[in-house]
């Protein structure tokens, strides 16, 4: 195993206090910034005041006229409208501290980034990331975003979307950390044992457990991989024993995505926070994990190369070749087979960076576990009809 080397990192801004006109005036900034006409949070409070003044205020004063009717004492009455203007009031305050404590979140990761040679973007609507959770459902959002560019490009944040199942809707909230790389890999995942759930994978894809591929040593006890049919000497490559101890050791409870030419980190809590802890586990995984992205920058897929060249034609022996000159024949050429199908073009001695289309995506199944819950409704339903 390797030792996890510490990672220094500015996280006073985090903890620090905060001068409250200056949040107010970051809050302002960013609203100038992203102002392209009302915010969803707008909307969604102005329609509540709508309903608020529609429904409730006609409501309390029906409430407030029966009981006066009722008691014969305006003064019972008086009591219950007070007593509804507390709670409003209450109401109130909380959404005020609501909104207070995002405006100074907010205005720490600002901080926190700068600090740290980073930047901070507050919200990203539909992100146009290739991985396995930005694809899913609808209200698709990354929120608190830390950016940096140095060494390469990393992204840290907070999502959610929303998944519709007839009248019911679930909201799923992830944090990951993004980090791009130098060329393309295969479609590659690390499945962390020591996050999933009762019923497996945390994961929202399943995968055909035909392409899981068993590493050496005790990786097996941490990860499950998977990779593309055809790919497990490439996954070998990629996964070396020393790469194997650096996830181990920094990113066991992290599920990992290589497509295209990113790298994801998965985890169920919030990443971007206000917890110098998770700031120092992040960074440190990132960091330990990126000294050996320079092993990966040399991957080549000899398949491009193949699909480069394309078969050569086989001609009849004993035919001419009017390019080669009289006298010679290309069917000498046909003799070596294995030259035929993999020569390269011209100048072409390396794989260009890439990806052949069978290494570009994983292969997916339905997961068992909806169906489970649907045969264990219909079995209850069925048990209590028949009693």
């Amino acid at each position: 195993m390797t030792t996890p080397q510490p990672f220094s990192f500015e996280a006073s801004p985090l903890t620090e206090p905060v001068d409250a006109r200056a949040v107010r005036a970051f809050a302002a900034q960013v609203r100038a910034r992203t102002a392209t006409g009302a915010s969803a949070s707008t909307v969604i409070g102005i329609i509540a005041l709508v309903i608020a003044g529609v429904v409730f205020v006609p409501i309390m004063v029906s409430l407030v006229v029966t009981l006066a009717s009722v008691s014969g004492s305006p003064g019972s009455a008086t009591v219950v409208l007070l007593l509804a203007a507390l709670v409003v009031a209450a109401v109130g305050v909380l959404i005020w501290a609501g909104v207070r404590r995002a405006r100074e979140i907010r205005y720490r990761l600002d901080g926190f980034a700068r600090a740290n040679g980073m930047s901070y973007v507050p919200r990203v609507a539909n992100p146009a990331l290739p991985g396995m959770i930005f694809g899913i459902g609808s209200g698709r959002l990354a929120k608190d975003l830390v950016r940096g560019q140095s060494p390469r490009h990393v992204e840290f944040g907070n999502y959610q979307y929303t998944v519709k199942s007839g009248k019911h809707s679930t909201t799923y909230k992830w944090g990951y950390v993004a980090v791009k790389l130098d060329v393309p890999l295969p479609n590659i995942v690390l499945d962390a044992l020591g996050n999933n759930a009762v019923f497996g994978s945390n994961l929202p894809a399943s995968f055909h457990k035909e392409q899981a591929l068993s590493l050496e040593g005790d990786f097996d006890r941490y990860f499950r991989l998977y990779c593309p049919a055809g790919y497990e000497r490439d996954a070998l490559y990629l996964f070396t024993p020393d790469i194997m101890a650096r996830f181990i050791d920094n990113a066991a409870q992290l599920d990992v995505e290589i497509v295209d030419d990113w790298m994801f980190l998965y985890t169920k809590r919030q990443v971007s926070t206000l917890d110098p802890a998770t700031w120092a586990w992040l960074f440190g995984a990132v960091g330990a994990l990126m000294t050996k992205f320079d092993q990966w920058a040399r991957w080549r897929d000899e398949r491009l190369l193949a699909a480069s060249a394309g078969p050569i034609p086989v001609p009849t022996p004993g035919v001419t070749d009017s390019v080669a000159g009289a006298g010679t024949t290309t069917g000498r050429d046909a003799a070596n087979p294995a030259a035929l199908p993999f020569a390269p073009p011209a100048g072409m001695l390396t794989p260009p960076p890439g990806v052949a289309p069978q290494g570009r995506r994983l292969r997916r199944r339905s997961s068992w576990i909806p169906v489970l819950f649907l045969v264990i409704a219909g079995v209850a339903w069925f048990w209590i009809r028949l009693n």
